[in-house]
């Protein structure tokens, strides 16, 4: 489930710095963000999204290192993970009690643009007529890249087919970026479907060990499909999944709640709620922000002379938040 979070992830990161349309060809020079994209996830404890540092993380969500995690707990650690990003500056949103709420997502997104350092500025352009009197967007023009995360449980034991047409119709959004679950005992990352069977990526793959090379580019061929994705039965998905979009911009996200009311919403059964009000019974919502503690300590190491002092597995500590 580690490695079905992360290439969520990365297709997020894909998407906000390659476009939807980029795709990969093998042994063809790529774009320097690509390969920035791909230092992101290498298996090295200084990596922001690196297994160390999802696994460290997931102790703060009540899972022990080694202990199996569900698509919520992942989903949890990506958005806590994010905080420590500057580079790809993502918003992450996960869900809770199976409700979107809209202006919780554009208190988080909607950020001062570059330049503007008091709240009596008045902002450089403005804004869509769609966010026009909705709170904090209706002052801040400039709309940082989602990451919506919609954890779920469809069932008991197994998926209720009442939520089947609606699972599928999210795979159809342009903003879709899958889904996490698997089967018992089982993590795949889901990427779309065929008829009623789901089409997959299996991480259960043993690979060698990849870091960068001297030049900075890193090998990347086991970071791609190197067999054809597999599939199965939706009746034998796992009920605890985790649905993924990515809304580069405002309009993206407009679109998407448009396209949740016309093909979600119409169910009596609903599989998720989508609100525009922040319910009063929760507790108000206050954006995640960036601990004052942000280092691993690896960036105090002025050379890698002085590496030799440490024991890389005992000395790097690995701070939680």
């Amino acid at each position: 489930m580690l490695r079905c979070g992360q290439m969520m992830l990365a297709q997020a990161l894909i998407c906000r710095h390659l476009g939807r349309d980029w795709n990969w060809e093998k042994q063809k020079e790529q774009p320097k963000e690509y390969q920035r994209i791909l230092q992101c996830f290498l298996d090295r404890k200084d990596c922001c999204y690196s297994i160390h540092q999802m696994a460290q993380m997931g102790v703060g969500e009540g899972k022990s290192i080694g202990e199996w995690f569900g698509p919520n707990t992942v989903a949890q650690v990506l958005k806590k993970l994010a905080l420590f990003d500057e580079w790809n500056s993502l918003a992450v949103y996960v869900s809770m009690d199976n409700t979107v709420v809209i202006e919780d997502i554009k208190k988080m997104c909607c950020v001062l643009p570059v330049g503007a350092h008091t709240a009596d500025e008045s902002p450089p352009d403005s804004l869509p007529a769609s966010s026009q009197g909705k709170g904090p967007s209706a002052t801040c023009p400039a709309w940082k890249p989602l990451l919506l995360i919609v954890p779920l449980r469809l069932g008991i034991n197994q998926i209720n087919p009442v939520y089947i047409e609606a699972f599928k119709e999210c795979f159809k959004m342009p903003q879709s970026l899958g889904a996490l679950g698997g089967k018992p005992n089982n993590a795949y990352y889901f990427i779309g479907f065929l008829g009623d069977e789901l089409i997959f990526l299996d991480p259960h793959t043993t690979q060698t060990f990849v870091d960068t090379e001297e030049s900075g580019i890193v090998d990347d061929e086991t970071f791609h499909c190197l067999q054809s994705p597999q599939r199965m039965s939706i009746l034998n998905l796992d009920p605890s999944v985790a649905l993924g979009f990515f809304c580069k911009e405002e309009k993206d996200f407009d679109n998407w709640c448009s396209l949740v009311q016309k093909e979600i919403l119409k169910e009596n059964l609903r599989m998720f709620e989508l609100v525009q009000k922040h319910p009063s019974h929760w507790p108000p919502f206050v954006p995640p922000a960036k601990p004052e503690v942000t280092t691993t300590g690896a960036e105090f190491i002025d050379s890698t002379e002085h590496l030799e002092d440490f024991d890389l597995e005992e000395d790097f500590e690995i701070l939680s938040v």
